[in-house]
C-alpha cells in the first residue's frame, strides 16, 4: 500500500500542466528519436553530447542527448552548471553491450532518464525499457534488474543493476536544496565528438548550432580520466572525483556536512580528504583513521570505500551494484603518489 500510494502521488504530480513540459508515460511518445527507438538516433532539433570524464554507473555505457527549445539559447558560465532555457530536456539512456569486444552485436538498453526544465525548476524522470526494445514506460519507484554481458576482457558478468526511483535521481541532483543538472558544465563538455563522421569540440558545435555563446578564450576542460594523455595521474583523478563524487561533495550538495569536498574547484588538502578524519562515517570508515593517507591508498577511507558494494557504505551511493576497478586503481596511484 505504501509503494503504490508513494507511485500514484509522484505520477500525479508528473501529470501536472505546465507551458514548457508536456509528460509521457511512455517514451516514444516524445519523438525524441527517429525510426526504430532502441537504434537511439536523434531526431531533428534532438543534440548528442558526451562527457570528458563521466559517472561510473555499474559499467553501463551511456547516450546523451539534449533538445532545446526553438530559438533559446544556453547561458555560459566557467565554474558551474549552465544556465538552461525553461523547455530544456536531457535525455540519457544507459545500455550493455552484449560483448564489448564486438559492439556491432547487439546491445540491450536498461533505461532512459530525463531532466526537463519546467517552469518550477528541474524535474527527474525514468523509463524503464521493455525485453523486447521497442518502448520504454515511465516507472517512478524504480525497479531491480540482472544485467548480463561479456567484458572488454571477455569474461561473462551477471550482476545486478538498480534502476532508482524519482527521490534518488533527486538526491544526486541537489545543489542548495534545488534540483540541477550535472555534466552541462564548461569543464565537461569542452572536448571532441564525432558528429556525422566528423569529429569537432562539441562546444564549438553547440555556438555553431546556435546552441550557446561562447567566450573567445580560456575555456575549461577536464581530463579524460582513462586517458593517460589527457592529463597528469592527479588531474585525471580530479576529474573523476569531480564528476563521481564531486556533485555531492561540495560546499552545497548533500554532503555538505562531511566536511570532504571533491569538486575540481577544491584547493584546500584538508577538505579533499588528505589526513582529514571523518566526521560521521561510523562503520563506514572501515576501522581507518583518514579519508586520505598520503602514499598509503590502503589505509585510505575514501578507497575503502570505492572497493565495496555493501549499500551502506559503497560510494558513490547509486549505480554501484559493481566495484569500478579501473577508478580504483587511477585514485590509488594518485594517492600512493601523494608526499
Amino acid at each position: 500500500m505504501i509503494i503504490a500510494g508513494f507511485a500514484a502521488l509522484l505520477s500525479f504530480n508528473q501529470k501536472k500542466q505546465d507551458p514548457y513540459f508536456q509528460f509521457h508515460e511512455n517514451l516514444s511518445d516524445y519523438k525524441f528519436f527517429a525510426g526504430k527507438m532502441a537504434d537511439l538516433q536523434p531526431a531533428a532539433g534532438i543534440v548528442p553530447y558526451d562527457l570528458n570524464s563521466a559517472l561510473f554507473s555499474n559499467y553501463a555505457e551511456k547516450a546523451r542527448f539534449i533538445k532545446l527549445p526553438k530559438g533559446k539559447k544556453i547561458v555560459y558560465n566557467d565554474s558551474s552548471t549552465f544556465e538552461m532555457p525553461p523547455g530544456t530536456v536531457l535525455i540519457k539512456n544507459f545500455y550493455y553491450y552484449n560483448d564489448f569486444r564486438e559492439p556491432e552485436a547487439g546491445r540491450r538498453i536498461i533505461e532512459t532518464r530525463l531532466l526537463a526544465h519546467m517552469q518550477d525548476g528541474w524535474h527527474t524522470y525514468q523509463y524503464i525499457w521493455n525485453k523486447e526494445q521497442t518502448e520504454a514506460v515511465f516507472e517512478p519507484i524504480g525497479d531491480v534488474t540482472t544485467v548480463e554481458y561479456i567484458n572488454a576482457e571477455g569474461r561473462k558478468v551477471k550482476a545486478n543493476y538498480v534502476i532508482p526511483n524519482q527521490p534518488q535521481c533527486k538526491g544526486c541532483h541537489n545543489r542548495n536544496d534545488t534540483i540541477l543538472p550535472i555534466g552541462i558544465a564548461a569543464r565537461h563538455l569542452n572536448g571532441n565528438y564525432t558528429y556525422a563522421g566528423k569529429t569537432q569540440n562539441q562546444l564549438q558545435y553547440w555556438q555553431q548550432h546556435k546552441m550557446i555563446d561562447l567566450p573567445p578564450t580560456n575555456i575549461p576542460a577536464n581530463a579524460i580520466w582513462d586517458n593517460e594523455q589527457s592529463g597528469t595521474v592527479e588531474q585525471r583523478a580530479r576529474a573523476y572525483l569531480d564528476i563521481n563524487c564531486g556533485h555531492c561533495h561540495n560546499k552545497s550538495g548533500p554532503a555538505n556536512t562531511s566536511g570532504l569536498f571533491l569538486d575540481i574547484h577544491e584547493t584546500n588538502k584538508t577538505a579533499l580528504g588528505v589526513l582529514k578524519t571523518p566526521i560521521a562515517a561510523g562503520k563506514g570508515s572501515g576501522v581507518l583513521k583518514y579519508d586520505i593517507v598520503p602514499g598509503v591508498p590502503n589505509k585510505s577511507i575514501l578507497i575503502y570505500r570505492m572497493n565495496t558494494t555493501d549499500p551502506g557504505f559503497a560510494m558513490p551511493e547509486i549505480g554501484r551494484e559493481q566495484i569500478h576497478k579501473e577508478g580504483i586503481v587511477l585514485i590509488s596511484k594518485w594517492i600512493k603518489e601523494m608526499k
